[in-house]
Order: C-alpha cells, then sequence, then structure tokens
C-alpha cells in the first residue's frame, strides 16, 4: 500500500511560518520526484514547489524566496517550510509523488496525499 499522510497544517497570522511534513510509504521514496500542491474552491490544483531525486528545486514565482522544500531521503519524508505567509497562502496542501519511465515504453507513477489545510488570517 502506497501512503503520502501530511501534516502540519493550520491557522497562523499573516507574517508568520508552518512547516509541512509529507510522511512516504510503499514506494522507493529516493527515486521519486516530489512535489507540493495547493488548492483553493473554484481554482485549479497549482504546482508550488518540487524537488528532484538530485535535491534540485523550483518554486512558483508567488512564494519563492520565502517558501523552501527539501527532502529527507533516510526518513521517506519532503517538507515545504512556509515563511512569510500572506492571506493568499490559504489553501489545501496536497503532497505528490513522481516517476516517469521513458525507456523502453513511457509509463507514469503518480501518488497523492489527503492534503492538509493552511489558513492565514488575522
Amino acid at each position: 500500500q502506497v501512503q503520502l499522510v501530511e501534516s502540519g497544517g493550520g491557522l497562523v497570522r499573516p507574517g508568520g511560518s508552518l512547516r509541512l511534513s509529507c510522511a512516504v510509504s510503499g514506494i522507493t521514496f529516493r527515486i521519486y520526484v516530489m512535489g507540493w500542491y495547493r488548492q483553493t474552491p473554484g481554482k485549479q490544483r497549482e504546482l508550488v514547489a518540487d524537488i528532484s531525486t538530485g535535491g534540485n528545486t523550483s518554486y512558483v514565482d508567488s512564494v519563492k524566496g520565502r517558501f523552501t522544500i527539501s527532502r529527507d531521503n533516510g526518513k521517506n519524508t519532503v517538507y515545504l517550510q512556509m515563511n512569510s505567509l500572506k492571506p493568499e497562502d490559504t489553501a489545501v496542501y496536497y503532497c505528490h509523488a513522481v516517476r516517469l519511465v521513458r525507456m523502453p515504453n513511457q509509463v507514469k507513477y503518480e501518488y497523492w496525499g489527503q492534503g492538509t489545510q493552511v489558513t492565514v488570517s488575522s
């Protein structure tokens, strides 16, 4: 069984910080690209940050300089450190794992967590 279990969400004031964690089991964690997505009601799910198997990171422009994604392959866990939070960051945050095999045929392995609510409000 594959499980991605998020934790660390909650209610914070603008300017505050949270650290999200995603504990992964049932897959070979170190060979998956890991990411964090977020979604608000009525909007499409948005990729916030991802981290490659080699540790390279990328971020959506709106969170650059404020959020940091990291991974601990020994603990099968990916993190999202969120600083200087804004009300616009309010969303359900989802952990995501993906492995794309291109040879000999293209096969995609993709898994999602259940999500954790982050609310930024005064």
